[in-house]
């Protein structure tokens, strides 16, 4: 039996919302678990700040966050049935474009969260 894979994003996000919905429709991957830390918080590691070290994938006790989880995931999906979801793949594939791109998608999900009024950290305690 596959080893299920959680995936933490954050469900006020546009961006990571969408991200999960691809994720969950178009992605091929049956062992998926997606996780709105918003609603599940109490489910990440004691401390995890989203806000900060951003999505998070739990699979097999092994722990990938940001860049991380985001290159993981996409290395993961093997012919998506989605055009964007192909690009992401390719995009997100590289550990460099990863570590490179995935501030700038921090930044915006803070700025896009302000304009939203909803706070940007997810704290679990």
């Amino acid at each position: 039996m596959t080893e299920k894979i959680y995936f933490f994003y954050d469900g006020e996000c546009p961006f990571c919302n969408k991200f999960a919905e691809l994720l969950e429709l178009k992605s091929n991957l049956p062992n998926l678990v997606l996780l709105n830390a918003r609603e599940n918080f109490d489910k990440l590691p004691k401390g995890y700040d989203m806000d900060v070290k951003g999505a998070l994938i739990i699979e097999n006790g092994y722990f990938y966050n940001g860049a991380e989880a985001i290159n993981y995931i996409c290395n993961s999906i093997n012919n998506p049935s989605i055009g964007l979801l192909s690009i992401l793949k390719i995009v997100f594939k590289s550990n460099k474009r990863s570590n490179l791109i995935f501030p700038f998608l921090i930044n915006s999900r803070r700025i896009l969260l302000k304009f939203k009024g909803v706070p940007a950290k997810i704290i679990s305690k």
